[in-house]
């Protein structure tokens, strides 16, 4: 009883479209706030009890905008609870042919399921198993089976400029990642600078997986200015490197590669190659289905999906969403393609109460600037999925505001750094050109936990501080 006396005061005093402030309150009105920081249009503003549902504010609550990475909130809640927060990836490893005298004669099939973490140390394990049977020379080819995924590699609403960048990459069913931030299909091209005037050096992780590169970049004067810059050639597999480096500097970049299935089983061969096992001249790499009459070598297993979901809703990775959704796809209605998942974000929002006649959307990472949904659909969606199984785990994945471990606060480790605001906003960003989203959790000083989710578009600037303006002023005055 107390708490809920205490809820209709807070209630009283934050809400002015439902009850009207005292003039001494006019000066933390709320909508006074979001007319000063975001303007009367372009924008919208939903907040609700984070009890019983109930809208208490609105603010263009109910208009459609883009929801930029926000959208993987539902991306996420459905990965979760339709897969299990225990489902696993595997990626096997198959030969046929026979074996004489350490020569496989024969072919090697790698078979992917869409794992984004998989790694270089994977391919060098898969490497060790084949020299473990004795092979130390290769007479075939090297296959990757990509089946459990089909339609295009990209995603819709990515724009040729955009290829190139990590958080545009294609996905197949057989995908490497560089690094542990698991951003699937791309690679790390490092440069170096040399003795000035000359190239300079450059170095790939993991390697660099059949890709052509063209080094055009020169190295200057240790006192000079950067410019080099790192692309990959509108599809196809070149690597263009051009600019200055300093000498004794380095700098690096994430590029997409041109075919994640065939630069893949690229990286297995060198990984094989690391380890004593060699090719002949006429080997292959090709796509291919594992034959029936394939021996099996060795398989590996991801991590849960709750171990990786930190990397992907903190580090707002398009990828691994992407994955995911074709990964429903596959599992819930046996096709692995894009729409076929986003068919199933749409069955799952329906089956945890969501009108989803009012979502509008092509992916399930929420780069497409197509994608549409209201304020009030996202806060009505961070209501429904505390009802989830998993929902500490969702939750527990979501930035955290000014925590500054990296897979903590995330894309909020810089947001939110007051002693005032800090670790009180628990939240999913999303950002695109003129577009700035912030939608989750916020613990007002009150004690009183609000979900909220705030929306801006058509900006000429980024509108990151008029948000942070809104969520602190619900903080310290509510």
């Amino acid at each position: 009883m107390k708490k809920r006396l205490i809820t209709l005061l807070l209630m009283s005093i934050i809400f002015p479209l439902v009850w009207q402030p005292s003039p001494a309150q006019a000066s933390v009105n709320i909508s006074d706030m979001i007319n000063t920081s975001l303007g009367a249009t372009d924008a919208g503003v939903s907040i609700r009890d984070s009890e019983t549902g109930q809208i208490l504010y609105q603010f263009n609550g109910n208009t459609p905008r883009k929801p930029a990475s926000t959208l993987k909130l539902l991306t996420g809640a459905a990965t979760l609870s339709l897969l299990g927060e225990e489902y696993r990836y595997r990626t096997s490893l198959y030969i046929d042919g026979s074996i004489s005298k350490g020569t496989l004669n024969g072919n090697i099939y790698l078979k992917g399921s869409g794992d984004p973490t998989l790694q270089y140390a994977q391919l060098l394990a898969f490497a060790n198993a084949l020299k473990n049977k004795g092979i130390t020379k290769v007479n075939g080819n090297l296959y990757g089976d990509e089946r459990i995924f089909s339609g295009s590699p990209l995603t819709p609403g990515i724009v040729a400029e955009d290829e190139s960048d990590y958080y545009a990459a294609r996905t197949s069913g057989l995908v490497l990642s560089p690094d542990n931030d698991f951003d699937a299909g791309t690679m790390i091209v490092r440069v170096a600078g040399g003795k000035v005037g000359q190239k300079p050096s450059v170095s790939f992780m993991p390697n660099a997986m059949g890709m052509t590169i063209m080094n055009n970049a020169k190295t200057v004067s240790g006192r000079s200015t950067n410019t080099i810059t790192i692309s990959r050639k509108y599809r196809t597999g070149e690597v263009i490197i051009s600019g200055n480096i300093p000498a004794g500097k380095w700098t690096q970049e994430w590029v997409t590669v041109n075919d994640p299935t065939i630069n893949t089983v690229y990286a297995l061969q060198e990984a094989m190659k690391t380890q004593g096992i060699k090719f002949v001249e006429t080997s292959a790499i090709n796509r291919g289905e594992v034959p029936n009459n394939a021996t099996f070598i060795t398989t590996y297993e991801s991590q849960t999906l709750k171990e990786m979901f930190p990397a992907f809703m903190k580090l707002s990775n398009n990828s691994m969403a992407d994955i995911f959704v074709k990964t429903l796809g596959a599992e819930v209605h046996g096709v692995g393609d894009t729409q076929t998942g986003v068919n199933v974000l749409r069955e799952f929002g329906q089956t945890i109460g969501l009108d989803m006649s009012n979502w509008t959307f092509e992916d399930g990472s929420g780069i497409s600037h197509n994608n549409k949904v209201s304020p009030n659909d996202l806060t009505a969606l961070l209501y429904h999925v505390r009802d989830m199984d998993a929902y500490n785990t969702y939750y527990q994945a979501l930035p955290v505001g000014g925590n500054k471990e990296r897979l903590t606060g995330g894309s909020l480790r810089n947001r939110y750094t007051k002693a005032s605001t800090k670790l009180r906003v628990v939240a999913k960003t999303g950002a695109l050109t003129g577009v700035n989203t912030l939608a989750g959790y916020v613990k007002a000083k009150s004690g009183k936990t609000y979900i909220f989710s705030i929306m801006t578009e058509n900006r000429s600037a980024p509108a990151i501080d008029e948000i942070d303006t809104v969520v602190s002023h619900l903080i310290n005055k509510y």
